[in-house]
């Protein structure tokens, strides 16, 4: 069989997080809790650092992305999970099977990336504060976020492309909540070990780089932090454990689920809750419970909202 698409699979089945109803029904109200959670919350950090003058710094403005791509992160596979779990037949189409494959990879990449531009923020701040200014101009922020997207996107479509180029015409049942990359691979006519080496070492290299910048980075803002007065020491140490614990969260994760050489079902299903529902709600609740300038901004929009609200 050639290469072409010679896909007679118009629908994949999902068999979901388990196969026990009340189990099913615990897990619908708790997801849908903690997406009523990440949504709004994420909004408010994203209205917050818009709207206050005193929050137009470029940590914020990354924060602000951070938050927003977060928004999309969960909402790639969490609508479509949380009905699922109400429902016998968890199937979704082919379309909508690629359309999660591309947007997972996309943000996943984009996160990555973003989460090292943050990084590379914390350490002028800390590291080269006499040339802050200068050198994370907003053009320079802009820049940087740029090109976040794009290497996401392009990510994303190197691995998109190809997939959808399978044949597809046998089994179609995938033993997950989404359209997992590596899974629906599987699923194809053909043998995709070639194809399974490409993306191993395409989302290795996204991975790996990521990290390692992000070591580098973090390395540079402890030594300094290292030789600096107590009280600064301490700031840029809190500031950098918020950091550090956002990237162990989502890092780690992503590389069981796309590194680790024996995957099990159970415990990537649980890795991928963590990276769909946990990190985006977790981000906000880091970043804004910890900051006092986060805190001062929301006392400050509490007040006018009340403000307007005897004024009516």
């Amino acid at each position: 069989m050639d290469g072409g698409n010679q896909s007679t699979v118009s629908e994949f089945v999902l068999l979901g997080l388990c196969h026990s109803w009340t189990i099913e029904v615990l897990l619908f109200m708790m997801f849908v809790m903690l997406y009523l959670i990440i949504i709004p919350g994420n909004i408010v950090i994203v209205t917050l650092i818009i709207t206050d003058p005193h929050l137009h710094s470029p940590m914020y403005f990354l924060l602000a992305n951070l938050s927003f791509v977060d928004m999309w992160l969960s909402s790639i596979t969490t609508p479509k999970m949380i009905t699922d779990l109400l429902r016998v037949n968890k199937t979704i189409s082919f379309g909508g099977c690629m359309s999660q494959v591309f947007f997972s990879q996309f943000i996943a990449a984009l996160e990555m990336v973003l989460l090292v531009v943050m990084a590379y923020d914390r350490y002028v701040a800390i590291c080269k504060p006499l040339h802050y200014s200068t050198i994370m101009s907003l053009q320079r922020c802009i820049g940087l976020v740029v090109t976040a997207w794009t290497a996401g996107f392009v990510h994303a479509m190197s691995q998109v492309v190809l997939i959808v180029k399978l044949p597809f015409c046998g089994p179609k049942e995938i033993d997950s909540f989404f359209c997992d990359r590596p899974l629906v691979i599987k699923l194809a006519c053909v043998n995709p070990y070639n194809l399974e080496i490409f993306m191993n070492v395409n989302c290795g290299f996204v991975a790996l780089t990521s990290f390692v910048l992000l070591l580098i980075s973090y390395t540079h803002i402890l030594i300094t932090v290292c030789k600096s007065s107590r009280t600064g020491a301490n700031k840029a140490l809190s500031t950098c454990t918020a950091h550090i614990t956002v990237v162990v969260l989502f890092f780690g994760p992503c590389i069981f689920l796309y590194m680790w050489l024996f995957p099990t079902v159970p415990v990537d299903k649980f890795l991928a809750i963590l990276d769909f529902m946990i990190t985006p709600i977790l981000n906000p609740a880091i970043y804004t419970l910890r900051n006092k300038d986060m805190k001062l901004a929301m006392r400050r929009l509490s007040s006018q909202l009340l403000n307007q609200r005897k004024t009516f």
